[in-house]
């Protein structure tokens, strides 16, 4: 019995630590609006580089964290669904290409879906919802065999003796190899981020890159070290139904996660995962009111809801296809240095700019 409610306590301090990181990210990204969809927008648009710069110094920081818990033995990597030998890279790009172009479509991906909601956006109502419910239809219903069978078949599938990480492919094996090549990447990106003037100028954009960074470090401390979080989804896919899992920030699982616990409260608890997408839209709610940014928003026409709606299912069905989204796997997998990580990185860039450029084009064709 003790036993039971030590485990028990324990996952509850779990998630208390989940929703407090959530809410700071909710917070910071509310104040310096920190947006990846945005941060894609401005360089399509507008060439623009400082909240994609914002981004990837996000990503460097995470990167160098990551791989210092590693080095000091508070994360093992083994432990995480980013980096195991398998790698699903159909699912991993066609995921990717997809969440991007839902992301367009919904204006904004899910942290900022998150955060909109928080500062009184509706339209973020009606994409959290659909976006829940078609990332659940994809883990747990007919979409999932759509994953299994056809993007995950094992045609497109690659698998490695060892993790996917780069220094694990690369032939690293010794500890200190794989930090020093962690920090050199980080190195690379840092000096891509801070070369520019403008940026280093930019309070909001340096704080929102140290702060989504450090939050996804301290996700990865808090569940690979005080306590595993629990992702029934990702540990009966990927590590075996009896196995746990490190696992830092993402939001388009924990929305299907949340759903489910509201249909199935009795049966369910709150996990690190749910108590982050509660601690987003708190975090970003607190700062609207004492800053009184706090606006009601809605859709402008029956089109627009149309679009967001599209947008907000292909992103749940892109999310859950990719293991991740701008966050869950661009900066807390990326930080693994895992190479599906990567491919859905890049293929959520494609994706958003692709559907930009397309936007565009309908627009100046209409006018």
């Amino acid at each position: 019995m003790d036993t039971m409610e030590n485990t028990q306590n324990l996952a509850q301090m779990v998630a208390w630590m989940g929703f407090i990181l959530a809410f700071i990210f909710g917070y910071v990204a509310n104040k310096t609006s920190f947006c990846t969809m945005g941060a894609v927008s401005d360089v399509v648009n507008m060439s623009e580089w400082g909240r994609m710069r914002a981004w990837l110094l996000g990503i460097a920081v995470a990167i160098l964290g990551t791989n210092l818990l590693v080095y000091f033995g508070y994360l093992d990597l083994g432990q995480t669904y980013y980096t195991r030998g398998t790698v699903y890279w159909m699912g991993a790009l066609v995921g990717g290409l997809t969440f991007g172009i839902g992301m367009t479509l919904a204006g904004g991906c899910g942290q900022r879906t998150l955060v909109r909601l928080g500062g009184g956006n509706l339209k973020s109502v009606v994409v959290f919802l659909f976006l829940g419910y078609a990332a659940l239809v994809t883990m747990n219903g007919i979409l999932r065999v759509v994953v299994d069978k056809v993007l995950r078949a094992d045609v497109f599938t690659v698998r490695f003796d060892g993790l996917q990480t780069l220094p694990s492919l690369l032939g690293m094996a010794d500890k200190a190899v794989p930090l020093m090549f962690a920090l050199a990447v980080s190195l690379a990106i840092l000096v891509f981020v801070f070369i520019n003037k403008e940026f280093r100028e930019n309070h909001d954009n340096l704080l929102a890159g140290l702060v989504v960074g450090l939050v996804v470090v301290a996700g990865w401390y808090v569940t690979g070290h005080i306590g595993y979080a629990e992702n029934e989804f990702m540990e009966k896919t990927y590590l075996g139904t009896d196995s746990k899992l490190a696992e830092s920030m993402t939001f388009v699982g924990p929305l299907a996660y949340t759903m489910d616990l509201w249909a199935y409260w009795r049966d369910k608890s709150v996990t690190f995962g749910i108590a982050s997408v509660f601690g987003v839209v708190i975090g970003s709610f607190v700062y609207s009111v004492f800053n009184r940014t706090f606006r009601w928003e809605y859709f402008n026409s029956p089109q627009d809801m149309f679009r967001h709606i599209v947008g907000a299912v292909l992103m749940g069905f892109g999310g859950v296809t990719a293991a991740g989204c701008t966050i869950g796997q661009a900066v807390t997998g990326v930080s693994t240095l895992a190479l599906s990580s990567f491919i859905v990185f890049f293929g959520i860039v494609i994706g958003a700019a692709v559907t930009m450029k397309v936007q565009y084009f309908l627009l100046m064709r209409s006018a």
